[in-house]
């Protein structure tokens, strides 16, 4: 096509007469230019030229093979990335088939673990609150306990105040047959036969009315102890004469006579004296010796606290 072009151009300056020289010289240059780039195109798509062994009929053959070969690889890459992802998406499919049974398994236990878990709250609820039942209880009884012991130590205190005073009264009578002694939270006063009576008599002499009536106004500043009196014997039968069927019977009228003694003293309740006759069956000592016989015969004046603020207290504990 570029030769047609300069010749068709060559024709024209031929049959051109009117054509001006340097019109002409302008054509022949242009028409020397595109004869070099003519060649430079030729020379190029022969290969003769740079680079040219790109273009060539068999570099082209060969870069064809290359890309047929690539595709080829391509294919076989896509084939296997297609099975990679439908192994994969089988293996989803399968995975999330059975997350949704496992979900649904795990939704029903946990459903049931729940269950189980409000009725374990109920119950521990529950148990709190009796929990907090019993430490109130607790409180409220050691507060009792507190109270109770307190009245105790109270009463231990007064007792012994008491027993002093007993002491200081009878001073005059201890160790001649008479002891005042302080235990178990109570106070005895014992007074051994020979201080109160004559032998199988049960009226009281008067130096043992004198004891008594020192111990009447000890009780009279303390009205609210209850005062029991016991008569005790040693094991000899009684051989007397009078209204007395045995020694239990001698050891109840001796017990008599002193409350009958004390209540001449109105400012001693009546009703703190109790009288009782034990016979023979509490000893002191063996009567197998005359001493200890001579114990054995007396009268214990037993006194003690009235308990009834600690019964109370007891009951409500």
């Amino acid at each position: 096509m570029i030769k047609t072009i300069i010749y068709g151009i060559l024709l024209s300056i031929t049959f051109s007469s009117c054509v001006s020289s340097k019109l002409y010289d302008d054509l022949k240059a242009e028409r020397d230019a595109l004869k070099l780039e003519n060649e430079s195109l030729m020379s190029r798509l022969d290969g003769n030229f740079g680079n040219g062994e790109k273009y060539t009929v068999e570099a082209l053959q060969k870069e064809v093979e290359k890309l047929k070969a690539e595709k080829t690889q391509l294919a076989m890459d896509l084939a296997a990335s297609q099975n990679n992802y439908n192994r994969l998406k089988d293996s989803y499919d399968a995975l999330e088939a059975n997350s949704s049974s496992s979900l649904t398994e795990n939704l029903e236990r946990n459903r049931k673990l729940l269950e189980e878990l409000e009725a374990k709250e109920k119950e521990l609820l529950a148990e709190e609150a009796r929990l907090s039942d019993l430490k109130q209880q607790l409180l409220e009884r050691s507060n009792r306990v507190d109270e109770l012991e307190s009245i105790i130590a109270a009463k231990d205190a007064k007792m012994k105040t008491l027993k002093n005073a007993i002491s200081a009264a009878l001073t005059s009578f201890e160790g001649n047959g008479l002891t005042v002694e302080q235990r178990d939270g109570k106070v005895y006063v014992s007074m051994e036969n020979k201080l109160l009576f004559e032998s199988g008599s049960w009226a009281v002499n008067s130096r043992g009315a004198e004891a008594v009536v020192a111990l009447g106004e000890v009780l009279a500043n303390n009205t609210e102890i209850a005062v029991l009196i016991e008569g005790h014997t040693d094991n000899v039968p009684f051989g007397g004469n009078g209204n007395i069927k045995d020694n239990w019977d001698l050891s109840t009228k001796r017990a008599t006579a002193i409350v009958n003694l004390l209540t001449k003293n109105a400012r001693i309740p009546k009703s703190n004296l109790t009288a009782a006759g034990r016979g023979e069956y509490a000893p002191i000592a063996s009567n197998a010796t005359s001493e200890g016989r001579s114990k054995n015969r007396r009268i214990e004046v037993i006194l003690t606290p009235k308990l009834d603020e600690i019964s109370k207290l007891l009951n409500e504990i």
